[in-house]
C-alpha cells in the first residue's frame, strides 16, 4: 500500500470564529485519522527521530501501538519519557525536533508526531479508568522550586522513585508558563491541571504562594530537612527595549498582557484585573509569545492588531503553525520594521486631562537586511529617512526574558552567567552541593520540550547523589 506522502491534516475551528472565542484552535485527530497517520510511519531501525526528541520518548514503539489501535499501549510508552504528554503534544516545536529527523520527510511529509501524541494523550484522559498508585517511600525528600515543565518533570520522574517531593510555586496556581503564558486557545488550562492531579496521585505537595528567595531561602529548605534542591523557576522577567515612552499608559510586556489573560482571567466581563481591551494593537517582536499576545488581543475585542518585527517573515522564530494561524485570524504583519519611539497623549494646558500619558501610535522606522550576525541570521540596518507612525491605543513588548535575580541574591555561593542564567554542569548542578537548576532559570527562554528534558537530566543526578548517601 503506498504512502500518503502528506501528513493528515489537523481540523481547527474557522479562523473567522475562533478569532472571538478562547476555545481551542486544533480539534485534534479522530481514531481512525490517528490510525491512518501512524501507517505513514515506517518504523526505522535507526530511530532518528528519537534522537531529535529532549526526553527521548520511544517514538516508533508508541506510533506502532496506535497502528495495532492499542492506544493506552501507546499512551504507555510515551509516559516512560514524559510527564506532560497532552502538553507536548500541543506546545512542543515538533517541527525543529523530532519530525525534523523523520526519514520519511526526506521524500515526504514527516509523520505527525506531535499530533499523534496529543491523540494519544486525550485518548487516554477521556477513556482510561486506571488510578495512579504512589510507590514505596524511599526516606529523601526533595524541593522543587517552580511549577513549570521543568519543575514539574523533575518532581515527577523522583516521585516515581519514591522521593517525597514538595514543589513550591510563587503563583496562587501551580502549571508556570504553561497557565500564565500560554493561552487557552493553543493549551487548556483543564490538562494543565490534569497533568499536576496526576502527580499529586504520585505523592508530591504543591505549595502555592510561595516566592523562593522571598517567603523562604534555598537555605531555609536545607533547614527544614530537603536533602537536594532544583530551581526550575522559569525566566519571567521581561525586556524592553529601552525606547522613549515605555513608561506610558497602555505599554505592557507580554508577560504581564498574558498573565493577566491567562491566570486572572481579564476575557471574562467584569475582570478582577486591570487590563485595555480593543482599540488598535501593536506587538513588538517575532517569536511564539508575541504570536500569543497578538492573537490574545485580537480575542479581548482589538480592532486591529499589528506584529511589528525587525527582520523578514523567513527569520521569524515562531513556529511556522502559529504564524499561519495568525495570518488567517487577520493579523497585520509589519515585517523589517523596527520601533524607535512609542508616543503619547500630551496636554500641556490640561494637565489633569485624563488622556495624559495614554498611548497615541509607535513609530517605527523600515529595516533592511545585512550581513549574518554571530548567531548565522542576516543583520537588520535601519534605512534612513525611513520613520512612520502606527496609529495604536497600547504596545505590547514581547522581545523576549530574562531569569529574576531573587534567587540568585538570596543563594550564597551559586554562580550565574552574565544574562543572569544559572551556571550548571552536564548534570544540571549548580556551584551549591546539593542544588540543581534547569530549563529557562539557566538557558533563558526556550521551549517547553527543553525546559522538560533539563528537568529528567536533573531527576536522574539527583536520584544517583541521594542514593550514594545511603
Amino acid at each position: 500500500m503506498p504512502i500518503e506522502p502528506k501528513k493528515h491534516e489537523m481540523p481547527t475551528q474557522a479562523p473567522e470564529v475562533r478569532a472571538h472565542n478562547f476555545k481551542e484552535v486544533a480539534l485534534g485527530y479522530d481514531m481512525k485519522t490517528a490510525v491512518d497517520e501512524a501507517k505513514r510511519c515506517l518504523n526505522c531501525k535507526t530511530r532518528p527521530c528519537v534522537q531529535g526528541c529532549p526526553v527521548n520518548i520511544s517514538i516508533p514503539e508508541f506510533i506502532s501501538h496506535i497502528k495495532n489501535e492499542d492506544f493506552e499501549g501507546a499512551y504507555d510508552v510515551i509516559t516512560k519519557s514524559s510527564s506532560l504528554p497532552a502538553v507536548c503534544g500541543r506546545v512542543c516545536p515538533q517541527e525543529s525536533q523530532c519530525e525534523s529527523k523523520c526519514t520519511l520527510g526526506v521524500k515526504f511529509e514527516p509523520v505527525g508526531i506531535g499530533r499523534l501524541e496529543r491523540f494519544v494523550a486525550d485518548w487516554h484522559n477521556a477513556n482510561s479508568k486506571a488510578e495512579v498508585v504512589a510507590p514505596e517511600a524511599n526516606g529523601h525528600k526533595v524541593a522543587i522550586v517552580g511549577s513549570g515543565p521543568s519543575g514539574l518533570t523533575c518532581a515527577g520522574d523522583l516521585a516515581k522513585k519514591g522521593y517525597k517531593v514538595a514543589v513550591f510555586e510563587a503563583l496562587h496556581t501551580a502549571g508556570g508558563v504553561l497557565v500564565y503564558g500560554i493561552p487557552e486557545f493553543r493549551l487548556p488550562k483543564s490538562i494543565v491541571a490534569k497533568e499536576v492531579e496526576g502527580l499529586k496521585a504520585l505523592g508530591v505537595d504543591i505549595d502555592t504562594d510561595v516566592v523562593i528567595g522571598k517567603t523562604l531561602t534555598i537555605d531555609e529548605l536545607f533547614e527544614r530537612g530537603y536533602e537536594a534542591v532544583f530551581i526550575g523557576s522559569g525566566a519571567g522577567l521581561p525586556n524592553f527595549m529601552n525606547i522613549p515612552g515605555e513608561a506610558l499608559k497602555g505599554v505592557y510586556s507580554a508577560n504581564e498582557f498574558l498573565t493577566r489573560s491567562n491566570l486572572m482571567k481579564a476575557y471574562l466581563d467584569d475582570p478582577d484585573t486591570p487590563i485595555m481591551k480593543g482599540g488598535k494593537v501593536a506587538v513588538v517582536g517575532g517569536g511564539n509569545v508575541a504570536m500569543d499576545a497578538a492573537r490574545t488581543a485580537l480575542r479581548l475585542g482589538a480592532e486591529h492588531v499589528y506584529i511589528v518585527y525587525r527582520r523578514s517573515l523567513q527569520e521569524l522564530p515562531a513556529r511556522k503553525e502559529e504564524v499561519e494561524h495568525a495570518m488567517e485570524e487577520g493579523i497585520d504583519f509589519q515585517i523589517l520594521n523596527n520601533p524607535v519611539e512609542i508616543l503619547g497623549y500630551n496636554n500641556p494646558e490640561n494637565p489633569r486631562d485624563p488622556k495624559n500619558g495614554f498611548v497615541t501610535g509607535i513609530k517605527c522606522i523600515k529595516m533592511q537586511l545585512g550581513e549574518p550576525d554571530a548567531k548565522g541570521r542576516r543583520r537588520p540596518i535601519p534605512v534612513e529617512g525611513s520613520e512612520f507612525v502606527l496609529d495604536v491605543d497600547s504596545v505590547i513588548m514581547a522581545i523576549g526574558t530574562s531569569p529574576n535575580p531573587l534567587i540568585k541574591n538570596t543563594t550564597k555561593g551559586l554562580e550565574v552567567n552574565a544574562h543572569g542564567g544559572i551556571i550548571v554542569n552536564e548534570d544540571g548542578l549548580t556551584s551549591r552541593t546539593g542544588v540543581y537548576a534547569g530549563g529557562d532559570a539557566v538557558t533563558g527562554a526556550a521551549t517547553v520540550i527543553s525546559a522538560m528534558g533539563a528537568g529528567k537530566v536533573a531527576a536522574k543526578a539527583i536520584d544517583e547523589y541521594l542514593s550514594a548517601k545511603n
